[in-house]
């Protein structure tokens, strides 16, 4: 069985898709059906056709011109790779994957995410994109926080700076528990 640099591969699809928005290239990394979903949205496609047309028209162009990716962490294993990272960027546009049918708001958004990417060979079969929907809604004003166990643009700086509190969230419950034994 051939190996191959699926962190290579991985990095050269991202550079398609962020850095020179070139649809045809990134369909060139992947194989002739793949898919992909951005899991809280369920946005993305089934095929080539489908994430062809997803690319072209709803995300490699769509994007906003200071999005940007933090890589925070990545996991590779025989055939698949999982990253964790930090998306950033200005909502000046409609981005129609994650924010569909939401006016561009002018908001800073930093947003924890993480994808699991598949390979066969030296192609990407799927993507899974996951990230914290409800912290998007919260930073760009369309989800009031109060009384509810979500977080906004902390949530993305907790996780590249370990030694931000936890638990913030848990309010009286977090106070209780302390000095009870462990």
């Amino acid at each position: 069985m051939a190996h191959y640099d699926l962190e290579a591969l991985w990095e050269a699809h991202c550079r398609c898709e962020f850095e020179t928005r070139d649809v045809a290239a990134t369909m060139a990394t992947m194989v002739g059906e793949p898919y992909v979903n951005h899991v809280p949205t369920m946005t993305g496609g089934v095929g080539h056709d489908e994430v062809k047309r997803f690319y072209k028209y709803h995300f490699i162009g769509a994007n906003p011109p200071d999005f940007r990716l933090t890589p925070i962490s990545r996991t590779i294993g025989a055939n698949r790779l999982v990253d964790e990272f930090v998306m950033e960027f200005t909502h000046t546009t409609e981005i129609d994957w994650m924010l569909p049918g939401i006016p561009p708001t002018g908001r800073q958004v930093s947003v924890p995410g993480v994808a699991i990417v598949q390979f066969e060979g030296d192609k990407l079969v799927h993507e899974h994109i996951y990230w914290d929907q409800a912290s998007v809604l919260v930073q760009i004003g369309m989800l009031e926080p109060r009384g509810l166990p979500v977080a906004g643009a902390e949530a993305a700086r907790k996780v590249a700076d370990q030694s931000l509190p936890s638990n913030a969230l848990m309010g009286d419950a977090w106070r209780k528990s302390a000095g009870k034994p462990i």
